[in-house]
């Protein structure tokens, strides 16, 4: 009989622990947390300071029951869930039910008193030392869970209802969320407004006798340094500088080092794997996730790849550190190694007690599992490897010369300047390079390859080149920089960041074009009421500091309670606010000067399910004079032209109201109708009869190399090449996960071209027809091995559960959305 109940949240992870734990033990999970607030009502009572009644979810009795039964007959309960705030209120729960009442010792006379366990990774030394030093539950990381959850909850019930009622059902409203979303449509309106400007760069290819020739770039039109504003500016510039002398005024030689980044916290990791992977966050998330609960190594059995991955700390703890200087003297020689371990500092706020993301052994080579991993698990355990191991290496050394040149023509002096890089020693370079946004001056100069050059020597002008150039406005979020601006601002935490970037995709607010997120118009409108209904609530600073005040909860800096009560008495005054005052988007007219093809009235653009469209002014259902009974045409009479509208030739009155019947043809043929039918119902799409510019994009074509345009066709935006029709490349939207069917195949997300839903597919159609209604996940059910999971929507909530028919197994997703 086992001594030790412990209980952990995935099979996976109980798996791996019980490994290192030995036959003393029985690991159990409770697939997530086991208690939430219910769904069918608001669960707080802020009269009451914010009381919460929490239940057992739906779903979970069987896996309470089991617990419990088991706890009965244990000498000692570990409550073993993830190191952070989450997996404390798991533990907080479940020592509740199993608890007596206190939650410190099982429902039993004198029964074994239930201790909490944490570890950073999930190794036999981290394990074993965490059973060493049990510890109480942590009541204000539970207070600050409990915190952001309440907040999560009044925002999302109490606001939402507002959107269904003014916009349509199915909307919804989040604290972190609207916040994120507002962000994307800010740029978006930013980079409509933005108002391109000319400029002219000039750049001179020079020779100095001997060696390379090399381009110098202007820096300076007149003293004042201001940029060549147009192209009569260029030209006259361009005619004085064929006449100039060119010399060399000033050249400067200098070592300059570029020190390696710190080992990965959550959104670097996020961040770096969006850049050079091409991984969603949710994707990045995922297979983290796996590494860190545990990968089968061959007869090493289930090991744990790597620290805990959702952590904002750069601390390393000294074992590793030491593992890691062994393993790079060893490897790289005594030259990579620095005198000291490399330290960093953490942002303000970081949980210092977690660890930053890295392998639980730097000798576990990447090569070295290769073999025992799935494609994407290796490239991101390889990422995370190199990256940390660098991070213990010395800087990368380069020799760098700055040129200043003087061109003199007719008493004006243009200054010139080129700066070459060249690498002297690589250090952590060998290992690991940071992904960037786009490049930079560093990697202008390592392109230029200078001859010797002093001051006072004089240079020869090969060539002139004049070029014109645009002013561009800020790119469009694509998820690294959206995640980077989430968490340079402080919004949010980067564990909800793929919820929230999930979220503000599946409720259709924002569509992604290129890799780069677009509001839709119904993310634009809720978007504009909230902020404009909600101007505290949703703004970007607040919930920047609402975050700061559950650090301050976790670390008994305040009480929850005071700070719930500040935010509901900003909270009950905007909702009082939009409850009387937010726009009714369901009813909007607005005027326009387009007339109406069948009748000729004037359309108005009004509001429905799938948007705004146009609509014939007179056209009023809601009329309270309007009758909309029709029947089916009773007499043989002829088909009428489209538009006519005549009476019959028999008296037949309404059946509704006693008025005439007239006849009038319909889609079908000519049907009876009251002469008190609304009169026209013309509608269409506000873009039907105009072509919509195609708009460039960034990226190329994989099979022509051309650019990419976003264009608009019958089903809304899409990606495809320029080149068409000689190239029909068309980008589809990759999920991440292969085609549990065909094997060779990536799943893609599609939509459906009658009722335009999302489904998803196999791109290897129609050689492989799989489709799923839900989104397939890249997890195996633990329950029946089934090769993939399905995310589903449900009254109750999101839920991962498995898609074959036979198989009952479902769990809640584990992050709340924000």
């Amino acid at each position: 009989m086992a001594k030790g109940l412990v209980i952990v949240e995935s099979p996976t992870k109980a798996k791996t622990i019980e490994k290192y734990l030995g036959r003393g033990y029985q690991v159990e999970a409770s697939l997530g947390h086991v208690k939430d607030l219910p769904k069918n009502k608001l669960g707080v009572d802020p009269d009451a300071e914010f009381e919460t009644e929490y239940i057992v979810i739906p779903g979970k009795e069987k896996v309470l029951t089991k617990l419990k039964k088991l706890a009965k007959s244990a000498d000692a309960i570990y409550l073993a869930p993830d190191p952070d705030r989450e997996g404390e209120a798991i533990a907080a729960h479940l020592a509740e039910e199993l608890g007596d009442g206190r939650g410190k010792r099982a429902k039993k006379n004198g029964g074994p008193t239930i201790q909490r366990v944490t570890f950073n990774e999930i190794t036999q030394r981290a394990v074993r030392d965490a059973f060493q030093h049990p510890r109480e539950i942590d009541r204000n990381l539970v207070d600050a869970q409990q915190t952001r959850r309440v907040l999560d909850r009044l925002v999302g019930y109490q606001v939402s209802p507002l959107l269904w009622d003014k916009v349509r059902r199915g909307l919804s409203a989040g604290r972190v969320q609207t916040v994120a979303l507002r962000l994307i449509v800010e740029r978006e309106r930013d980079i409509k407004a933005f108002e391109k400007k000319e400029y002219w760069t000039i750049d001179a290819h020079l020779s100095a006798g001997k060696g390379p020739a090399f381009d110098a770039h202007l820096v300076g039109a007149n003293p004042e340094k201001n940029v060549v504003p147009d192209e009569a500016t260029a030209r006259r510039i361009e005619e004085q500088l064929k006449r100039a002398t060119w010399t060399v005024s000033a050249v400067e030689n200098k070592e300059r080092r570029r020190s390696p980044t710190p080992p990965f916290t959550t959104s670097k990791l996020q961040q770096d794997a969006s850049r050079k992977l091409r991984f969603s966050v949710k994707r990045t998330m995922i297979l983290a996730q796996r590494l860190y609960e545990g990968v089968e190594l061959g007869a090493e059995g289930h090991v744990g790849l790597i620290t805990y991955m959702r952590t904002d700390s750069t601390r390393v703890a000294p074992e590793a550190l030491t593992e890691v200087r062994e393993m790079v003297l060893s490897n790289y020689g005594e030259a990579y190694l620095p005198a000291e371990p490399n330290t960093y500092k953490s942002k303000k706020g970081a949980q210092e007690a977690h660890e930053a993301i890295r392998p639980t052994s730097a000798l576990r080579h990447p090569d070295s599992v290769k073999q025992y991993l799935q494609e994407d698990e290796f490239k991101v355990y390889k990422l995370i490897w190199q990256r940390f191991v660098a991070s213990q290496m010395v800087p990368a050394v380069f020799d760098q010369t700055t040129v200043d040149i003087d061109a003199r023509s007719n008493g004006e002096t243009y200054p010139f300047r080129v700066t070459g890089s060249v690498l002297k020693f690589d250090g952590f370079l060998k290992v690991y390079e940071e992904s960037k946004e786009g490049k930079d001056e560093e990697d202008e100069a390592l392109k230029h390859k200078l001859p010797a050059l002093e001051q006072g020597h004089s240079l020869t002008l090969k060539e002139l080149k004049p070029e014109q150039h645009f002013t561009e406005p800020p790119p469009r979020y694509n998820e690294a920089s959206l995640v980077k601006e989430l968490e340079e601002r402080g919004i949010g935490r980067p564990s909800t960041y793929a919820t929230i970037l999930g979220t503000i995709q599946e409720r259709q607010y924002v569509q992604k074009t290129g890799g780069k997120f677009v509001p839709t118009e119904i993310g634009l409108v809720v978007t504009d009421l909230l902020v404009a209904n909600f101007p505290d609530i949703f703004d970007p600073q607040y919930t920047a500091r609402l975050e700061e005040e559950l650090d301050e909860i976790e670390d008994g800096k305040e009480k929850w309670t005071e700070a719930l009560a500040d935010f509901y008495k900003k909270f009950q005054k905007d909702l009082a606010y939009a409850e009387k005052h937010m726009e009714n988007i369901k009813r909007m007219e607005k005027p326009t000067e387009e007339k109406c093809e069948r009748c000729g009235s004037p359309l108005v653009i009004k509001w429905g399910k799938h948007g705004s469209f146009f609509a014939c002014s007179s056209y009023d259902k809601s009329d309270p004079n309007s009758c909309t009974f029709t029947k089916e045409n009773p007499i043989d009479l002829p088909e009428l032209d489209s538009a006519d509208v005549q009476e019959t030739s028999q008296e037949e009155y309404c059946e509704n109201c006693g008025r005439p019947m007239v006849l009038k043809r319909g889609r079908f043929g000519t049907f009876m109708a009251c002469t008190g039918y609304p009169d026209c119902k013309t509608t269409r799409r506000l873009d039907q009869g105009k072509k919509v510019p195609d708009i460039p994009l960034e990226e190329t074509c994989p099979q022509c190399n051309r650019n990419m345009v976003l264009r608009h066709g019958r089903y809304g935006e899409f990606a495809s090449c320029s080149g068409y029709p000689e190239c029909k490349y068309v980008k589809q939207n990759f999920i991440g996960v292969k085609c549990p069917e065909c094997k060779t195949g990536e799943l893609v997300e599609k939509k459906a071209r009658r009722r335009g839903n999302l489904f998803y597919g196999c791109s290897n159609y129609p050689k492989c027809k799989f489709t799923s209604a839900h989104r397939p996940l890249a997890e195996t059910c633990p329950s029946c091995g089934s090769e993939y999971l399905v995310q589903k929507t449900l009254k109750d909530g999101e839920v991962i559960a498995c898609p074959n028919s036979q198989c009952d197994y479902q769990r809640p997703v584990k992050e709340a959305v924000a």
